[in-house]
């Protein structure tokens, strides 16, 4: 399918969406972006690693600005293609359907501003990515960072990920845990024989249930921490009593603390266990508002930023010296859901703020 972002970044947005780009399908979307910026973008120089495409503006100025988005969608579940209704609960005007809020909405936005400016203030990376909805360890972002760091230096990034679009600074992080109960088995009829894994494993999810998630300042920005069994495994036959039970844990932690005292909060807490082991861990970002390039967005946006309470891909940027923050149009409590839904007035204001900034 032919994009025509000359139609603006709403019209864009339906174009997006009803190419199909389920995470490991992003082959198609990928392809479009790629032609529609040899088409109609000779000021950028555009490089394609695997389903990623980064195109970049070589102007010589003094600062630059990376600007990003994924290209791929969680499953589709008869939300697609997109129409066009009215908000239930406030009556505007939106684009249902899935990937509308997650994120070809902020996706759209980019593209339509990546074609247009050919002569803005800073330097300009633009980069649309696949398998962002998936294992870290597919990103597309994060495999190109790896292949071509050279691309993606730059003073500050701007994530198009749902803000409802407001400025929400940096994320919190995110880290994954294997919890063992071990017991032993023995025959149901005569349970004292053994140890029951799962009775031992009670504990632990009483102390899950009864925490609290600490509020944490950083920078200003207020963060929400959480930590969750999120599945829970054991048995062995309804005449067993079990040796083994499993809970998966997450937990969402302030950027504030480190990989190592995350996991330093896990290994505590469930210091009744057997093993813990850490099966996946990806540390958050600070806000990242305190440089000249954030405050003169935020002004520019003119409301003023909130925390992000998920993990992002600014985690990815901030890693690599660079300040970023999460900038796009819909309502970061609609992603993934099968009424996802984006105002249409968000998508003009998103496009309005972004293209009002970079040609200060």
């Amino acid at each position: 399918m032919a994009l025509d972002p000359s139609l603006g970044s709403v019209d864009l947005t339906r174009q997006l969406c009803n190419i199909f780009s389920v995470s490991g399908e992003e082959r198609a979307i990928a392809d479009a972006v790629e032609a529609v910026l040899a088409e109609r973008a000779p000021h950028l120089t555009v490089t394609r690693d695997g389903d990623t495409v980064i195109a970049r503006t070589e102007l010589g100025r003094e600062r630059r600005v990376a600007i990003a988005g994924h290209l791929d969608t969680v499953p589709v579940n008869g939300n697609l293609p997109v129409r066009d209704e009215r908000d239930p609960e406030t009556g505007e005007a939106v684009i249902w359907g899935r990937g509308t809020v997650d994120m070809k909405a902020g996706v759209a936005v980019q593209l339509v501003l990546a074609v247009e400016l050919d002569d803005p203030a800073v330097d300009l990376t633009w980069i649309w990515y696949d398998h962002e909805e998936v294992s870290s360890d597919l990103n597309g972002l994060g495999r190109a960072l790896r292949n071509r760091p050279e691309l993606f230096a730059a003073d500050f990034a701007i994530l198009g990920e749902p803000s409802n679009g407001t400025i929400e600074g940096g994320c919190n992080g995110t880290m994954r845990a294997l919890v063992t109960y071990a017991g032993k088995r023995a025959h149901s009829a005569r349970s004292w024989m053994g140890v029951n894994a799962i009775h031992r494993a009670g504990a632990a999810l009483e102390r899950l249930s009864a925490f609290e998630a600490e509020r944490v300042l950083v920078d200003g920005l207020e963060y929400r921490e959480g930590l969750n069994a999120v599945r829970i495994s054991g048995g062995v036959a309804g005449n067993v009593i079990p040796d083994r039970c499993e809970i998966e844990v997450n937990y969402r932690f302030a950027p504030s603390k480190d990989l190592a005292e995350a996991e330093g909060v896990i290994r505590e807490f469930f210091a009744d266990a057997d093993t813990v082991e850490i099966v996946d861990r990806a540390p958050g970002a600070r806000p990242g508002l305190d440089a000249p390039l954030a405050q003169q967005f935020v002004e520019a946006v003119g409301a003023p930023p909130v925390a992000k309470l998920g993990w992002t891909d600014v985690s990815r940027f901030s890693g690599l010296g660079i300040p970023a923050v999460n900038f796009g149009p819909g309502n970061p409590l609609l992603a993934h859901a099968d009424d996802e839904r984006v105002p249409i007035a968000q998508i003009e204001a998103t496009e309005r703020a972004l293209r009002n900034w970079l040609n200060r």
